[in-house]
């Protein structure tokens, strides 16, 4: 027969100071684990949710970024010509030959310039993003001197409201409009003509031809011609691809270091919990052996202390994911190490990190009450009454 569940909560109840210091130093340990897990989640979905499944990203064979792609006009024409590219209402090529360049805007209260990535877009740049819509202001004229900026831009960045003149490729650029891209990542961008961004920072070629396929299932086909051709050196990807391999770095960083601290601060979490379930173990001695002397066997107290660490561990892995969910409110800010422009984005908790961290908490629990359920476990009948 086993111990009745009511023994184990009673048990934690009535120590209540210690169950509370010790599942709150779990909870701080689960809530590091939750949120570096989360800030890597928002990190991902903001850069995925940029790319559309269907558009196709072509750049300068092995230059990684947009920023340090080139491809020339003649390249950008035979992209345009391929068959797979869908054609628009106006029975215009789905297609737009962008331009990316860094500027430095000062952020608001630090006054800290930060890079800012600026691209310029062509006529069918915004047709391509449907993620993308206009909320304040008007959208820019083409072959003008006018920019629309980021949601995330206009509010952490002095100088990006409506209105406002920017200085920067040798001319001033004039704030017109605010675009709210879905908190992807072009929520951190500023958007202008792209002939007009090539004009002011005097270059020939386009830094990449985003394209829209008339069906995604011909992904393969075009890529491999495109790739194949000796007369270019390009790189062909879905925008979706593309865009969360520009995370890859950075996401490396951030689950490396969060789990660094977590494994670190979860030592420090167990031993505690290992203290306290030892203690329990030494002001419970005549308990023990009075439930042996009732029949229960060695597997039944091991259980019970077993399940009182785990119910321990599992009151701290609530309350620190509770704790962690708030984050979602958060949004931060980072440089892209690979872009080396400033990204923002939010916390993000997924049904997947939540259980991840309920069994990272018990896993502590069962860890720290493990040592001290054996050894009340191994307690014999007569020294357990004896000590009482």
């Amino acid at each position: 027969m086993a111990i009745p569940l009511r023994y184990t909560i009673r048990n934690l109840w009535t120590r209540k100071l210690t169950t509370l210091l010790t599942a709150g130093g779990m909870a701080l340990v689960v809530f590091v684990f939750a949120a570096v897990q989360m800030l890597d989640a928002g990190l991902q979905a903001t850069l995925v949710s940029t790319g559309q499944d269907d558009n196709i990203v072509v750049t300068r064979r092995s230059a990684g970024t947009e920023v340090q792609s080139s491809v020339d006009r003649v390249q950008a024409a035979i992209i345009e010509s391929q068959p797979e590219i869908a054609i628009g209402a106006d029975g215009q090529r789905l297609v737009s030959k962008e331009t990316v360049v860094l500027i430095t805007l000062p952020k608001r209260g630090s006054g800290v310039a930060t890079n800012i990535m600026t691209r310029g877009i062509g006529p069918g740049g915004l047709t391509l993003r449907p993620q993308v819509k206009l909320v304040e202001g008007r959208m820019f004229k083409p072959g003008s001197a006018e920019i629309v900026v980021g949601r995330s831009v206009a509010e952490r960045f002095d100088g990006a409201a409506i209105g406002d003149a920017m200085r920067f490729g040798g001319r001033d650029w004039y704030v017109v409009g605010v675009f709210d891209a879905g908190g992807s990542g072009f929520d951190s961008e500023l958007w202008g003509d792209a002939e007009q961004l090539l004009q002011a920072f005097r270059r020939q070629n386009w830094s990449a031809v985003i394209a829209r396929l008339t069906d995604a299932g011909q992904f393969a086909a075009i890529k491999a011609r495109l790739e194949a051709d000796p007369r270019l050196t390009l790189d062909v990807k879905r925008e979706q691809q593309f865009y969360a391999e520009q995370s890859e770095q950075l996401s490396n960083f951030i689950t490396i270091l969060g789990l660094t601290l977590s494994v670190i601060f979860s030592i420090g979490a167990t031993i505690g919990a290992m203290i306290t379930m030892y203690a329990a173990v030494a002001n419970r001695t005549g308990e023990i052996g009075t439930l042996r002397a009732l029949g229960f066997r060695r597997s039944n107290v091991l259980l019970a202390f077993l399940f009182e660490a785990a119910l321990l561990g599992m009151v701290g892995g609530v309350v620190g994911l509770a704790l962690a969910a708030l984050m979602q409110f958060v949004e931060i800010s980072t440089l892209n190490w690979q872009s080396f422009s400033e990204l923002a984005f939010r916390f993000t908790l997924t049904p997947a990190i939540a259980a991840k961290t309920i069994v990272f908490a018990l896993l502590m629990g069962f860890a720290g009450g493990f040592l001290p359920a054996l050894r009340a476990a191994r307690l014999k009948i007569v020294d357990a009454l004896r000590a009482a």
